[in-house]
């Protein structure tokens, strides 16, 4: 009996250890969810994500490694699209799983590099340690299919309220188009101050939709406004000119 015994208590034990030792895993948060919030060591010092960018839109993106080549065509791409996101009343932050003076060492050397037509131009933006792989774990960026130790390329726009707008994920060998995210979060500052839509490749600057219209009878209710800036293609598919 007291073997038997030992036995179960070494078999608990040996469970134990082994489920302490498998990684924690993290749901990606989804938009509409309140973006998980750290603090952590950057470049820039201190960093208190999202707080210490008040009501601003903010951005927070990750990469695999420092000191590898799509990553750091990336970091030069937004560095050189600073002006661009500052008009636009975004903040924008950089996270990685390596440690803090990588980060230094990588910025340093980035800011010595001219690419794709720009002068070299100084990272304004802090990129994050995030060593311990915590953050990384709660926004979802470890995909234990690619890289169990390393995040994949993600975007997380985060609106004035600390809530995920949107969400982006691309693999290590595909780098991101800034471009894209730009106009990205320029559709959700339109739709949000405006309270439109936009439609498919919509552009800033080009029309915009109102939203659904579930029956014939609202159709006829829009129809018959005097807002010439109104039109449509279909009942369930009314625009605005835009502005």
């Amino acid at each position: 009996m007291k073997t038997i015994l030992k036995i179960l208590i070494f078999l608990l034990a040996s469970y134990r250890i082994l489920y302490a030792q498998e990684p924690k895993t993290y749901a990606i948060p989804l938009i509409g969810d309140k973006a998980p919030s750290f603090m952590a060591e950057s470049t820039n010092g201190p960093i208190n994500f999202p707080s210490d960018y008040g009501r601003h839109w903010k951005i927070l993106f990750s990469h695999p490694a420092d000191f590898t080549p799509v990553c750091s065509s990336e970091i030069l791409e937004l560095a050189s699209m600073q002006a661009d996101f500052d008009k636009l009343g975004v903040k924008v932050a950089v996270i990685s799983t390596d440690a803090i003076d990588t980060h230094y060492s990588w910025k340093k050397s980035l800011e010595s590099i001219s690419y794709s037509g720009h002068d070299p131009v100084k990272i304004k933006f802090p990129l994050i340690e995030d060593k311990d792989k915590q953050i990384s774990s709660e926004y979802g960026m470890l995909h234990q299919s690619t890289f169990s130790s390393k995040d994949v390329r993600g975007v997380f726009i985060v609106d004035p309220d600390d809530r995920i707008a949107a969400i982006f994920f691309y693999p290590s060998r595909v780098g991101r188009d800034f471009d894209e995210i730009k106009r990205t979060v320029i559709a959700l500052q339109t739709a949000d101050e405006e309270a439109v839509l936009t439609p498919a490749n919509w552009k800033p600057g080009s029309d915009v939709m109102l939203p659904y219209l579930s029956s014939n009878q609202e159709a006829d209710g829009t129809s018959s406004s005097d807002d010439p800036t109104i039109y449509n293609l279909s009942w369930y598919m009314w625009f605005k000119k835009a502005k």
